[in-house]
């Protein structure tokens, strides 16, 4: 998939249609988790002192298997570091395939709603709304999505987005 089909540039192209005047740092490493991202943010936050910063981390620490209190504590930690340097905050919550179990599943998947709750950030509940299992929308690996669940994304996020700029 190019980059120019990908949800972030589809966000910066529709900010632009809107008139606003945000400019769009994708920093995402695919693959990457929460460890990664808290690593990097920091660095991040100094050179470009962003306004709003877009969350959408988790999904890869759920599916090694990573302890959710250890995600949980890197999430803190990014909105923390976020909102410290004076940035507003939107998570996009992910949920994971069932086969990881109903204890696993519970703790991994409340932690977005709770940490939106308690540091009163934005929240997409579930980034991956639309998309999982419609067919046409996923990449091969049945865990990604295409260029045509993009589009989907985007609105997901545009949803929560759009009314906080205002």
């Amino acid at each position: 998939m190019n980059s120019e089909e990908s949800w972030v540039s589809l966000l910066e192209t529709r900010l632009k249609q809107r008139g606003y005047s945000y400019r769009i740092l994708n920093s995402s490493i695919s693959g990457d988790t929460t460890q990664g991202g808290l690593a990097r943010l920091p660095r991040l936050l100094d050179r470009y002192q962003p306004e709003i910063v877009i969350i959408e981390l988790g999904g890869n620490d759920g599916l090694r298997g990573i302890n959710p209190k250890v995600t949980r504590e890197n999430m803190t930690r990014m909105i923390q570091l976020s909102q410290h340097s004076g940035a507003r905050i939107l998570l996009a919550g992910i949920k994971l395939p069932p086969n990881y179990g109903a204890t696993y599943l519970q703790q991994f998947e409340s932690m977005y709603t709770d940490l939106a709750n308690d540091h009163g950030t934005l929240l997409v509940p579930f980034f991956m709304d639309g998309v999982v299992f419609k067919l046409g929308l996923l990449q091969a690996d049945g865990i990604h999505p295409n260029e045509k669940g993009q589009p989907v994304l985007l609105e997901n996020v545009w949803q929560v987005l759009e009314p906080a700029l205002r």
